[in-house]
């Protein structure tokens, strides 16, 4: 029976290398799948900022952070910080002895230095999903639950754009504190499908994108590269996509969804961007 976690790795590429990348390349280096196994937690290590994406799936058992190879540390939060946002049925993360139960949408922060992080669903017929984010941290902030009730929401965009959405930003200076994450839930309304357009680049942090609540049939179209050299990637749900500093991350689907962004780096201002004019885009 194979262990209940798992990892790989992402080493950086540079934007000379992905523009001559086939499809096949792309994915590979771009596009992170099978984020949810039942029964297991599945991590991706990536040299972007050192994050870390998963995700964690309990099922009957409850399942357990561990440190892996990469971290060089005896626990996974020595030297980090995590965010786990729970995308499926309702759950419980247990965090240095405390239990904080989370339903569809919240998510709870825990502060470098956390021992023992576990997961676990409180009905099997269920599951929870558990989407993790890490980057490693400096200084231990407390950790907190913080539901999507709680978080910052702004509407924006109109249907005639196709891009009417409602954002809920859970990470910002005047709530949780962290080292260097900063992450959100974006939610498309119904005939809209556009993301993040016109869209931007941000040098000083890394972004990925995790695409939810969308049919099975459909399908999300994400844009990435260099605002003169853009590719693209084709996402299915609860699929992510890498984003790195130089590059533009952008979507559009065949119909509207949600998605989980988050960002590690120098800054975490969300307003810290640099906007790319849609007539620079090729």
């Amino acid at each position: 029976m194979p262990a209940p976690m798992n990892y790989s790795s992402r080493h950086a590429i540079d934007p000379e290398a992905a523009a001559a990348m086939t499809t096949g390349e792309l994915r590979r280096h771009f596009h992170i799948a099978d984020i949810f196994q039942p029964g297991r937690i599945s991590l991706t290590y990536t040299h972007y900022d050192r994050m870390i994406v998963g995700g964690a799936m309990p099922v009957t058992e409850a399942l357990e952070l561990a440190a892996i190879k990469p971290t060089g540390t005896k626990n996974f939060l020595d030297r980090r910080e995590l965010i786990a946002v729970n995308v499926g049925g309702a759950g419980t993360v247990l965090a240095g002895g405390k239990a904080h139960e989370l339903a569809a949408r919240d998510m709870i922060y825990v502060g470098m230095g956390t021992e023992s992080v576990s997961f676990a669903s409180k009905d099997a017929s269920s599951p929870a999903k558990f989407y993790l984010l890490s980057a490693p941290a400096h200084q231990a902030h407390p950790t907190k639950r913080i539901a999507i009730s709680d978080a910052k929401r702004l509407d924006l965009g109109s249907q005639k754009t196709s891009n009417e959405r409602s954002i809920f930003q859970f990470i910002h200076a005047d709530g949780v504190k962290t080292c260097q994450l900063v992450a959100g839930i974006t939610q498309l309304a119904e005939g809209s499908v556009w993301n993040t357009m016109p869209c931007h680049v941000h040098d000083r942090r890394m972004e990925v994108y995790f695409y939810f609540d969308l049919p099975e049939t459909a399908r999300v179209f994400h844009f990435l590269g260099e605002p003169d050299e853009t590719r693209h990637l084709v996402i299915k749900n609860e699929e992510a996509a890498l984003s790195p500093p130089w590059s533009i991350h952008s979507g559009a689907g065949t119909s509207n969804y949600a998605f989980i962004w988050a960002m590690a780096g120098d800054n975490v201002d969300y307003t810290d961007v640099d906007p790319v004019p849609l007539e620079m885009l090729k």
